[in-house]
């Protein structure tokens, strides 16, 4: 494990905060604040990814070696590890925020592996930082293993994301108000490593231009392209274009990806934005169980619904303008930016009528297929059908004899079912009649949508249950989700609970429904 390779460039080329306090401060003129994590009381491994711990060069025996805990549990370094919060700022909800940056998130360092692959490792729940607004700097078990197994299974599904290390418990209690109702209890904590090539959002360069710092904004510029946009050349201006317009064409295939697996972010602040289209900070997000453009995981959001499921294209772009005002003074002129918000919403456009193809089983999305993808949508909320259950079993229907049977496992509800029978049966003879102008064999045909439609998704449901046993000390719940959901389209036997619909209990009640910011 010591044989870890670190490079920090974030720490080495950028300007650093002089003062050393963790005391919550306002930074300027300053990338980044160097910060000790906060030794905890008992560091215990509760978990950790084979494929993540391979990936930096880690084997089994480093992972359960007692130092393993130590260092990502935050009681100890390794050799070139030089911890850091970073500074940021962001729009919340609509709103600018101001100064936010890494108030429960340390980065160790930036780690270079045998092929030259770079991961910042970061520690989430590490202590205070002078940007904890709350001034703990910790987490609770609960969000942790959420914000564990939902990076690994979005990595396994395909989707851009910053992943998990581990889960190490503290030993320590962290009181939380989970509902913000007044009745804060205490909660077992626990620190999460996360990694990513890049934590940089698009609040890291919000924040300069905010203040006026179009110094320190063009440098962090110049540098993101440097580091993590290597393959971008010409002269700074041509550079600073193409790196932008390849922003927001990743933001847009994100968002494509994000609708066609049901998944709801819940919090797609500025400051939750990756630069590099990642899906970052996992905080209230759900998936959708009955097909509802209009559902978001987040109790914060329950009034106004901002981060919904059908809006997340529309905020996307959305934060990409505030991007794209704050990299302004970096760029000197409109048109490159103007041209990069074009591309966003061309790439997007193209990519939802790629991932709605494959969810059909079409060879190409015709101009027509719109007003049946439409219609599918209308039939799936009004009648409460599972969305990730109904196109899984739309690959078994039989184009020659179209039935209800194979998706009637979908339905919630069986009055609805029986009320909408009809129209469901016509938008499936209407369906079967275009897949069939394809001329693509049935197990091709198959094949193909099982490529595309997940049979496993880390449902909400699925990750409480193994909260539940995880804060009584069972921790095989958390382990058997994490290998399920290593080959989300695969069918399992006797997994099979695992692809069930959400079930009565779990509909309204904490945790499987909806969740607040301190989940």
């Amino acid at each position: 494990m010591r044989s870890l390779q670190f490079d920090n460039r974030f720490v080495r080329e950028l300007p650093g905060d002089p003062e050393p306090s963790p005391h919550v401060r306002q930074v300027h003129g300053a990338c980044y604040s160097r910060v000790m994590p906060t030794p905890v009381r008992e560091p215990r491994l509760i978990a950790w990814s084979p494929e993540m711990a391979s990936a930096l060069g880690f084997d089994e025996a480093d992972v359960r070696s007692p130092e393993f805990a130590q260092v990502f549990g935050g009681n100890a370094l390794l050799p070139g590890m030089e911890p850091y919060a970073a500074c940021y700022g962001g729009h919340q909800f609509g709103n600018w925020a101001g100064q936010l940056g890494d108030g429960r998130a340390i980065t160790l360092g930036e780690a270079v592996n045998a092929k030259g692959e770079r991961y910042e490792l970061q520690l989430k729940g590490a202590g205070k930082t002078p940007y904890s607004r709350t001034a703990d700097g910790r987490a609770v078990l609960r969000s942790s293993i959420r914000e564990f197994l939902c990076s690994e299974a979005m990595h396994h599904l395909g989707i851009p994301t910053t992943r998990a290390l581990c889960i190490v418990g503290t030993g320590e209690d962290v009181i939380r108000d989970m509902f913000y109702d007044g009745h804060p209890r205490a909660e077992p904590g626990a620190v999460v490593c996360r990694v990513a090539p890049s934590f940089i959002r698009f609040g890291n360069f919000e924040i300069f231009s905010a203040r006026g710092d179009e110094q320190l904004l063009a440098q962090l510029v110049d540098f993101t392209i440097a580091r993590d946009f290597p393959e971008l050349g010409g002269t700074t201006e041509t550079r600073r274009t193409e790196w932008f317009h390849t922003v927001c064409e990743r933001t847009a295939r994100l968002m494509a990806e994000w609708m066609r697996v049901g998944f709801v972010h819940g919090v797609m602040n500025t400051d939750n934005m990756s630069i590099l289209g990642l899906t970052i900070d996992y905080g209230p997000y759900g998936w959708i169980d009955n097909f509802d453009p209009d559902w978001t995981p987040n109790t914060t959001d329950a009034s106004g619904r901002r981060y919904r499921f059908g809006n997340q294209p529309g905020i996307g772009q959305w934060n990409l303008w505030q991007l794209g005002n704050a990299l302004y003074p970096a760029f000197g002129s409109v048109e490159p930016l103007q041209e990069g918000l074009d591309r966003y919403a061309v790439v997007y456009a193209r990519e939802r009528e790629r991932t709605l193809a494959g969810k059909l089983g079409l060879t190409m999305f015709h101009e027509g297929d719109s007003e049946l993808v439409d219609t599918l949508h209308t039939l799936l909320a009004r009648a409460e059908v599972d969305m990730t259950i109904f196109f899984r079993g739309l690959a078994d229907v039989d184009l020659q004899q179209p039935s209800i049977e194979p998706v009637r496992e979908a339905f919630y509800n069986e009055a609805l079912l029986e009320r909408e029978s009809a129209a469901f049966a016509d938008w499936l003879a209407r369906y079967a009649a275009r897949a069939l102008q394809d001329g693509v064999p049935p197990e091709l045909r198959r094949e193909r949508m099982n490529a595309a439609n997940p049979c496993y998704v880390l449902r909400n449901y699925l990750a409480q249950e193994a909260i539940d046993a995880a804060e009584q000390g069972d921790n095989a719940l958390i382990l058997e989700l994490l290998d399920v959901m290593r080959r989300p389209y695969e069918d399992q036997p006797g997994r099979e609970r695992f692809a069930a619909k959400r079930p009565d209990w779990a509909r309204q009640r904490a945790g499987c429904s909806m969740l607040s910011c301190s989940s």
